[in-house]
């Protein structure tokens, strides 16, 4: 039983670990790597202008719903909260 759980809890490491990685990650090489991901963006660390802001690095509330940051594609729909499209 206690191999069952390490072996476990040392999988859902690794992928914990690999989804952090592709976030953090720099980048990607082509623009068609990346999806806007709206509503888990951080006060502040928006990618873009939003309805209520002119720029990057201005959303006022953690998950704001109109800003978004650039995420790889398939993830944002993987995070909390997370929206392919901005919600009022």
């Amino acid at each position: 039983m206690i191999k069952k759980t390490t072996i476990n809890n040392v999988l859902m490491t690794a992928a914990a670990l690999g989804t952090v990685l592709a976030i953090s990650a720099g980048p990607a090489s082509a623009a068609g790597d990346k999806e806007k991901c709206f509503g888990v963006a951080a006060a502040g660390k928006n990618d873009c202008a939003t309805a209520t802001s002119s720029c990057a690095g201005t959303a006022k509330a953690d998950r704001q719903g109109d800003a978004f940051i650039a995420v790889p594609k398939g993830l944002c729909m993987k995070i909390s909260g997370g929206s392919l499209k901005p919600s009022k």
